[in-house]
């Protein structure tokens, strides 16, 4: 169906791209305004991808004629004063990537792919700081003969507003057949009979007040939920939440490999080694492999340039050798991440080869440019061109791709997510999402983007945490970590939202080269106990000092690959570690060394709890914890109760996690 996807919110004068999904290239689209506020005198022109910009607050129906027949899409627009975040976009290259979210997408940083230094420059409250932007969490429920929808929301964190202060606004989704005469409200809960349901209903929903309102969140009621992760059921009908990442990935330890020199000096072929190195994965707790582009692309040995986005490279292998991968690592239990790379060619792409010879050259449509012979490019990249969103053949060649691949693996890493458009990624999301319902969405986005939450990806690469830890490695306040986290809720992100954590990756100098041993320790700490899945880079474990060299596999350090195998599996086996655990600043004493360099915190659920500690300093340190925390640090089994001291005070080298008691931790 070529139905442009769900409803939108949006605040007047922002962009909304509308494009028809499964598009027919040689088809003919059009769009026009079925309806709209009086005062609107908002048009639409006459190609396939159109930009539609509302100029008056209040709901429009946007129509799209297509081949099987017309569909309408509703919008509702906020008054401009109500946009996220300010004046911020994401999307820097003409229109790729539909505006929205609270922060730029501007990046600085290795200049090699599409991640480097970190750089806030909104925080989703607006310039007076007296509010920003609320959260909302829609809640399905079957209550007797009815579907339920409850809206669990919050104002912002340090705004001056409450949750009395919001109000709720519920859309049906366009694409179902939902008697609206049916449903109704009752006071922040929206209900629809059970013999009104169709076979899909889709409600879509944001929280709104005086300074902005929150990211959209959506659950779905189905009539056969079989072999779909659902969140209630009851009477013949499921409910589940579209917009969560799966459950095994938010759990997960992540392991990026760098596929062209992962097997270091040996002599196996990159797919061949790292199937044999899957036991040894396994050994650090590993739970989902991402490997770089495998597909075939330039000279460059990252992947990230491709030539051809239907085959495997021919320097690793055949198709045939990565589906063995494949099935080798889903024959002992791993997820696999393809990375997947839609906002470019490389340059010595055959269509991009053709292209460039002249303004009327084969497939010229089908990239950007800034002249007759100059594409469009990010960070004047010199090996790529950026593709044009707005020509259907682009798009149909990268979800015929996309297609192919999902049938495979587990999930996508999305390189430079930002710049691509966002109703592009949302196809992409419900088509994987609609042949399975636990495919995981990963965005590489620097700095994130709150609004990319709302039906475009499942779990977020966390820019804003490692920046934290690149400041604290440098010297910086260690309680700048838990401020990172606190700061999703603050730019926006609501509870449900779900983030990668990561210290190190293939675009970044390895931790240990740039802040040392004990830091690198300490860093490793943080990310397998902040909520977040960890993600550790093929090296990190075990000291690889170079960011994209051969594996020292001979030079490992033994002693450091052990310290990360055991706070993997204190991670697995702690529920109080686990993604349902709550982050809780705690009171601490540091009774010697520099009180800068350590952080506790303590990770709740509602029966378990455990205080960590962070010492990123070089000596060990001496801090008291609340009464009733035991001295017996869960990632080492060993006691560090400081000697003479109660047993709430203890020594640390560089990370600890102590069983405690939920009573007296709170501040």
């Amino acid at each position: 169906m070529h139905h442009p996807g769900p409803p939108r919110f949006v605040a007047t004068g922002g962009e909304i791209e509308l494009a028809p999904r499964d598009p027919d290239p040689t088809a003919t689209y059009s769009w026009h305004v079925a309806r709209a506020p009086v005062q609107s005198t908002a048009t639409l022109g006459d190609d396939p991808v159109e930009q539609f910009v509302p100029d008056t607050p209040g709901r429009y129906v946007i129509r799209l004629s297509a081949p099987d027949g017309k569909h309408d899409l509703t919008v509702r627009a906020f008054p401009g004063t109500l946009k996220s975040g300010g004046t911020h976009t994401s999307g820097l290259s003409g229109r790729s990537g539909e505006r929205s979210g609270g922060v730029s997408g501007g990046q600085s940083g290795s200049g090699l792919s599409g991640s480097g230094e970190y750089t806030q420059t909104g925080d989703g409250s607006d310039e007076g700081g007296s509010g920003g932007r609320p959260r909302l969490t829609l809640r399905p429920a079957i209550e007797g003969d009815e579907a339920v929808v409850r809206a669990d929301y919050s104002a912002h964190p340090e705004g001056s507003e409450t949750a009395g202060d919001l109000a709720v606004e519920f859309l049906l989704d366009d694409r179902d057949d939902i008697d609206a005469d049916a449903v109704t409200r009752d006071g922040t809960d929206l209900r629809i009979p059970l013999d009104a349901l169709p076979e899909r209903a889709r409600i879509h929903a944001v929280a709104v007040g005086d300074h902005g309102y929150s990211v959209p969140d959506a659950v779905e009621f189905t009539r056969d939920g079989d072999g779909v992760e659902t969140v209630v059921s009851g009477a013949g009908v499921a409910a589940r939440r579209p917009y969560d990442a799966p459950a095994w990935a938010e759990d997960s330890v992540i392991y990026e490999i760098y596929v062209r020199t992962f097997a270091g000096e040996g002599d196996d072929s990159p797919f061949d080694a790292i199937i044999d190195r899957l036991d040894y994965l396994d050994s650090l707790g590993v739970d989902v492999i991402w490997l770089t582009p495998v597909l075939q692309n330039d000279h460059a040995p990252h992947g990230y340039n491709i030539t051809d986005f239907f085959e495997i490279a021919s320097d690793l292998g055949t198709r045939a050798d990565y589906e063995r991968f494949i099935e080798a690592a889903h024959d002992r239990g791993f997820k696999v991440l393809f990375d997947l790379v839609c906002n470019h060619s490389a340059r010595t792409h055959p269509y991009f080869e053709s292209a460039v010879e002249g303004p009327d050259a084969d497939y010229r449509e089908w990239y950007e440019w800034r002249s007759d012979t100059e594409p469009e490019t990010y960070f004047e990249w010199e090996h790529i061109a950026n593709f044009n969103f707005d020509h259907l053949p682009v798009r149909r060649h990268l979800l015929d791709a996309v297609a192919q691949w999902a049938e495979l693996v587990d999930g996508f890493r999305c390189d430079m997510a930002w710049a691509v458009p966002n109703s592009f990624w949302r196809e992409i999301h419900d088509y994987c999402k609609d042949r399975d319902s636990e495919f995981l969405l990963l965005d590489e986005t620097i700095p994130y983007i709150p609004d990319f939450q709302a039906g475009l990806f499942d779990m977020h690469f966390d820019s804003t945490t490692y920046a934290a830890l690149r400041q604290v490695g440098g010297g910086g306040d260690a309680e700048a970590v838990l401020s990172a986290i606190e700061g999703r809720a603050e730019i926006g992100f609501p509870e449900h939202a779900s983030f990668m954590l990561y210290a190190e990756n293939h675009d970044e100098t390895r931790y240990i080269v740039d802040y040392g041993r004990d830091a690198a320790e300490a860093a490793a700490g943080a990310l397998f106990t902040l909520p977040g899945a960890p993600l550790l880079y093929a090296g990190q474990e075990f000291g690889q000092r170079g960011r994209r060299d051969d594996l020292a596999w001979d030079h490992a350090d033994e002693t450091l690959q052990s310290f990360v195998s055991d706070l993997s599996a204190t991670r697995h086996d702690q529920p109080a570690l686990s993604a349902d655990a709550d982050l809780v600043r705690i009171p601490y004493e540091v009774r010697d060394g520099p009180s800068d360099r350590v952080v506790a915190y303590a990770r709740t659920t509602d029966e378990d709890a455990a205080v960590v500690v962070l010492n990123f300093s070089s000596e060990p340190t001496t801090v008291e914890l609340p009464a009733g925390t035991d001295d017996t640090d869960l990632v080492s089994g060993e006691h560090r109760g400081a000697a003479g001291d109660g047993d709430a005070t203890v020594t640390v080298d560089s990370v600890g996690v102590f069983p405690t008691a939920e009573s007296g931790l709170r501040q």
